[in-house]
């Protein structure tokens, strides 16, 4: 781990103002996603709800372009997959980094809150939009303009529509894009990121509808019941169950997190690093493969191509997850550490800041201030998360292939190249 703080380091000297310009930008196109998608979803919940995916597309670009800014300086990955030269194949490397970060990145931005905080900051836009439409309507006899939704996009028709054509579009890109103009890259992405956050959305809320229909179950207020009674009867039971919750609570957060985050890195890296992975065996699966060939040459085409094409996002995933493995508990338990440190120093540097500006006017001071003044604290802390990140993938790296032992040699004209970009990495 010594030789990853190593690397954290020249990468954060070499790039840390790259990396500000690019969450200065990525900060700034939420912000101008959300004010918009707000205000075109005060007349069109259709309108709103086709713009807001774009703040979340927002942070991503500013993400990926963080993590391949820094690829130059990572060692290892640089021996197994070097940086594409050519214009043309760098643009695409990018294009396959985005296409194949969003599944995991819309997760982790759903199930870590952030998700729900550009939602807020939607709805707020939306309704003071909307009061205005309001008010302009009192006191004569003109309706509200639009189509009064207030933004909200309910699970429907249209709303399944949207997935399967968004899916559709993004499906047929793929399929023809040697093709198609390369400006229409943009779009895939976009359409990409369209249907998974529609489909987690309405799968987020078909859990909670889910979780709160068995919570009012009988069976459900029974179970609690018990569950008081035998703590008032075995108080230090009680004690030592409230504990194993708290401790589990605490720490899935303080090691999900990191993880989450190593992931990610590991699924836009990892376009060019794909390690083996583990292929289904045995009689059931023999017999459905053989009921498989059976089928009409045309429709397993179709459905192969359906079904690689879901495969693929999750690919990445597994992939990444399996060289956490490989890695051993000593590297990532050590980046796991490093990592609660920096979420401390961000908790620090929020508070430190509160204590040296001191007590001034809710309304008048903190209400207009407080956003320029806590932008600070990211701004220190995002290059270095993302540094870390990315220097803790090139270790990870480091433990599966040889260490260089000096500066690549040039290759003869003609030559193949050692490391191709899809290079595979075998467990040792």
């Amino acid at each position: 781990m010594i030789a990853a703080l190593r690397t954290a380091g020249t990468l954060l000297w070499r790039h840390w103002p790259a990396l500000l310009a690019l969450y200065l930008a990525g900060t700034l196109g939420r912000y101008v996603t959300i004010q918009v998608a707000g205000y075109v979803g005060a007349y069109s919940a259709i309108g709103g709800a086709l713009l807001f995916p774009l703040a979340i597309l927002s942070r991503l670009v500013a993400l990926v372009a963080m993590l391949l800014v820094l690829r130059d300086g990572m060692v290892q990955l640089g021996v197994l997959a070097p940086i594409p030269t050519d214009r043309v194949a760098r643009r695409r490397a990018f294009t396959d980094a985005l296409l194949g970060g969003i599944l995991p990145f819309v997760a982790f931005y759903a199930a870590w809150g952030y998700l729900r905080e550009d939602a807020q900051a939607y709805f707020s836009r939306l309704l003071e939009i909307n009061t205005g439409l309001i008010m302009e309507t009192i006191g004569t006899d003109a309706e509200r303009a639009g189509d009064a939704a207030v933004g909200e996009l309910s699970f429907g028709p249209l709303t399944i529509a949207i997935i399967v054509v968004a899916f559709a579009g993004r499906w047929l890109w793929k399929r023809y894009r040697a093709r198609l103009p390369r400006g229409l890259a943009a779009i895939a992405v976009y359409l990409e990121v369209l249907w998974v956050y529609l489909s987690v959305t309405l799968i987020a809320d078909a859990l909670n509808t889910v979780t709160s229909w068995v919570q009012t179950r009988q069976g459900s207020v029974w179970l609690g019941e018990l569950r008081e009674w035998v703590g008032a009867q075995l108080v230090p039971v009680a004690w030592i169950w409230d504990g194993i919750e708290w401790f589990l609570g605490e720490v899935g957060g303080i090691v999900l997190l990191p993880l989450a985050w190593l992931t990610i890195a590991g699924v836009i890296y990892g376009q060019a690093v794909a390690p083996q992975t583990a292929r289904l065996s045995g009689g059931i699966v023999l017999r459905a493969q053989a009921r498989y060939n059976t089928l009409p040459s045309r429709l397993r085409a179709r459905l192969q191509d359906i079904w690689s094409d879901l495969i693929a996002r999750f690919q990445p995933i597994g992939r990444a997850i399996l060289l956490m493995w490989r890695a051993g508990p000593v590297l990532i338990g050590t980046y796991i550490l490093l990592f609660t440190v920096l979420l401390w120093l961000d908790g620090a540097l929020e508070l430190g800041i509160t204590r040296v500006i001191g007590p001034n006017d809710l309304g008048g001071f903190w209400m207009l201030n407080e956003p320029l003044i806590f932008l600070a604290v990211p701004l220190i802390i995002e290059p270095l998360r993302v540094v870390l990140v990315a220097s803790a993938y090139d270790a990870v790296i480091g433990r599966l292939t040889p260490a260089p032992t000096g500066p690549p040699a040039e290759p003869e004209p003609g030559a193949e190249p050692d490391a191709a970009p899809d290079a595979e990495i075998t467990a040792r």
